[in-house]
């Protein structure tokens, strides 16, 4: 399976952006998915997961209540979607896309075998 993100870019503290990630080749309508984001100098962290049907979601403490998870499996390919609102500077980082081997994944980064290859958000203040 291949994920391609997209939708990174550089805005203001306070405001908004929307990343994507396209998953094609072997689908992963029956996996969970997820972001991570890796700082400048900080090891991968764990933003949010979504199950396979899109009905159950997890988030970091950090980015709970502030971004939004969602995925849209009715296309050949599937897209995974992160509504990022109340940006802040700390908030940048490379953002990755990630499949699972299972149906409903959190936080374990070993739960993931697949991984797209980041977008940058920028968020000064």
């Amino acid at each position: 399976v291949q994920l391609q993100a997209s939708g990174g870019g550089s805005v203001q503290a306070g405001g908004s952006l929307r990343l994507s990630c396209a998953a094609s080749g072997r689908t992963l309508s029956n996996n969970a998915m997820a972001w991570f984001r890796q700082a400048p100098g900080k090891g991968r962290e764990f933003v949010g997961s979504i199950n396979w049907t899109g009905g159950s979601t997890y988030y970091a403490d950090s980015v709970k209540g502030r971004f939004t998870i969602s995925r849209d499996n009715a296309k050949n390919t599937i897209y995974l979607y992160l509504q990022m609102d109340g940006l802040k500077p700390e908030d940048t980082a490379v953002y990755y896309c990630a499949g699972s081997r299972r149906s409903y994944s959190g936080s374990d980064p070993s739960d993931y075998n697949s991984w797209g290859q980041g977008t940058l958000v920028t968020v000064s203040s």
